[in-house]
């Protein structure tokens, strides 16, 4: 199977949406065939208030009430851009109440060329009055189990979902992870999670989307941006994601120039 094939950015096609959890058959030498989902469940309504669904196919979170933290393989690059449809608010994409708010800005990480620095930032016509998603600083919270949340494919090139799901991984070491991704993978800039035996997993639609966790203090605290992985939920293949602490300082001066 071509590797182009079966290593993928999380992003999915305009009107696509995520899921957190899917399971697959073992790889073999055609595409490995979907099964049920399994490992996720719906989010409550207000669980995660800070979940934004992208038009362009791809998730975020609220970093400030104006500004969406997201993948930089979701964007085309930086400037003005009002093409970018931001829903927030429920869990429910089809709910009369959700939140939509165009983008006017889009900041794409310097220096990005498709491998590592995967964050970039929209910046919203409007304030969306919904709590915001702090993110980590330093690597403190980069081990344990965390979750993460989205609306994309319940399978390989499925279509979206209409609810929010949530699922939890574990933390996967640099070491191990690199045993399955070798040279793509880049140790301090990304990290791993997902289970051995797979059947928990984002998956295409989910990009840009937060991997959080609690911090000492019991609140939620982003730790990673989902970014690719090889398939979905496949034995041996943990997702990646973007490192945040690792670019939180660049993070921070960049929102400050939106």
């Amino acid at each position: 199977m071509n590797k182009l094939l079966r290593t993928f950015k999380r992003c999915a096609a305009a009107g696509a949406v995520i899921l957190a959890a899917i399971s697959l058959q073992p790889l073999s030498s055609a595409q490995a065939a979907p099964q049920p989902v399994v490992g996720g469940t719906r989010a409550a309504q207000g669980e995660f208030p800070w979940m934004v669904r992208l038009s362009m196919g791809c998730g975020g979170a609220l970093y400030t009430q104006q500004i969406v933290l997201t993948a930089a393989h979701c964007v085309s690059g930086s400037g003005n851009n009002t093409s970018i449809t931001a829903t927030a608010g429920v869990v429910d994409l089809q709910s009369a109440s959700a939140i939509k708010v165009k983008s006017t800005k889009v900041l794409q990480a310097p220096g990005y060329n498709g491998k590592g620095k995967d964050w970039a930032l929209i910046k919203l016509a409007r304030p969306i009055n919904l709590p915001t998603l702090p993110i980590a600083t330093t690597t403190a919270y980069n081990s344990g189990t965390f979750t993460v949340a989205g609306w994309g494919a319940a399978r390989e090139g499925g279509s979206q979902q209409r609810y929010l799901l949530k699922a939890q991984v574990p933390f996967v070491s640099d070491a191990s992870c690199q045993q399955s991704y070798g040279n793509d993978l880049v140790p301090g800039e990304e990290i791993c999670a997902g289970y051995a035996q797979g059947g928990v997993d984002t998956c295409q639609g989910d990009s840009g989307g937060p991997m959080f966790r609690k911090d000492n203090a019991g609140a939620w605290i982003q730790v990673g941006i989902v970014s690719w992985g090889e398939g979905c939920a496949r034995p041996g293949y943990p997702g990646v994601y973007t490192e945040v602490s690792t670019f939180a300082a660049a993070i921070k001066s960049a929102a400050a120039t939106l």
